[in-house]
């Protein structure tokens, strides 16, 4: 049975698909079977895997909208046992088209539940808001991985982000629970980035990842090449602290889930 991870964050900018992107791509390295849902009407996750958004036929849209079976919306990548469900700016107006059906907070969870045994873990990438797209995923996942930019005002998206997933678990899901809050962008050069990583570990000791992913040129380099940083460039810095995050991020489930 798969385990669904959430990366959330209602900021944007705070490499939230970066890290969908090259999470999913060193667990299927790591020999699990992966699908990654590109669940944000920007399609970024899309294009981080090569794939090009304006050509395709059917998203992630269609399995939520027009019932369409999401295994018919599932792309083998070039890495084996790894898959996406891609989206483009059509599901912007998922939103709206939502409004007349019934339980429209769990329609994402009943597609996701066709496929769900299937694979090891489904990854989903959020849009950067907190609308009934967000809500979806959170009434769907186990666990979510909350992203974070080292800078000045990173606890006040978390606090509000917080608030929000407490109400979820409250009304909707009450297994839903925090794998970890993940530094991203830290800059070695500056303290700041070092500020920001002990104010969360003050007010989040235990939720904080022990990996922080560093400010890398080829990271950013990587999604105009369609490719995961980890094969677009193996050896550099952000490659290696992605390989680290995977395994923190498989001793962490199991662990949850004993």
């Amino acid at each position: 049975m798969g385990i669904v991870i959430a990366l959330v964050n209602q900021k944007g900018g705070v490499g939230k698909t970066t890290t969908a992107v090259n999470l999913s791509a060193s667990l299927s390295l790591s020999k699990k079977k992966t699908l990654l849902i590109d669940f944000d009407p920007q399609g970024n996750a899309t294009t981080g895997m090569g794939i090009d958004k304006k050509i395709l036929e059917f998203t992630i849209y269609d399995a939520i909208i027009n019932n369409t079976p999401i295994q018919d919306l599932i792309i083998p990548l070039p890495i084996p046992l790894l898959y996406l469900v891609p989206a483009n700016v059509e599901l912007a107006g998922a939103e709206i088209e939502f409004t007349n059906i019934p339980d429209r907070e769990k329609i994402l969870k009943k597609r996701i539940s066709e496929i769900k045994e299937k694979f090891d873990y489904i990854l989903i990438d959020c849009p950067p808001s907190l609308g009934l797209l967000t809500i979806n995923v959170l009434v769907c996942a186990e666990f979510l991985l909350v992203p974070v930019q080292c800078e000045y005002y990173a606890m006040e998206g978390l606090v509000q982000l917080f608030e929000v997933i407490g109400e979820v678990k409250k009304v909707l899901n009450p297994n839903l629970g925090i794998l970890g809050i993940l530094p991203t962008m830290a800059d070695k050069r500056t303290n700041l980035s070092y500020q920001v990583v002990e104010e969360i570990k003050k007010f989040f000791p235990e939720e904080i990842f022990r990996t922080i992913i560093p400010r890398n040129v080829r990271v950013s380099e990587a999604p105009s090449y369609g490719k995961p940083v980890i094969l677009y460039a193996p050896h550099s810095s952000g490659a290696k602290s992605y390989r680290k995050l995977t395994k923190e991020v498989m001793r962490r489930v199991q662990k949850r889930i004993r």
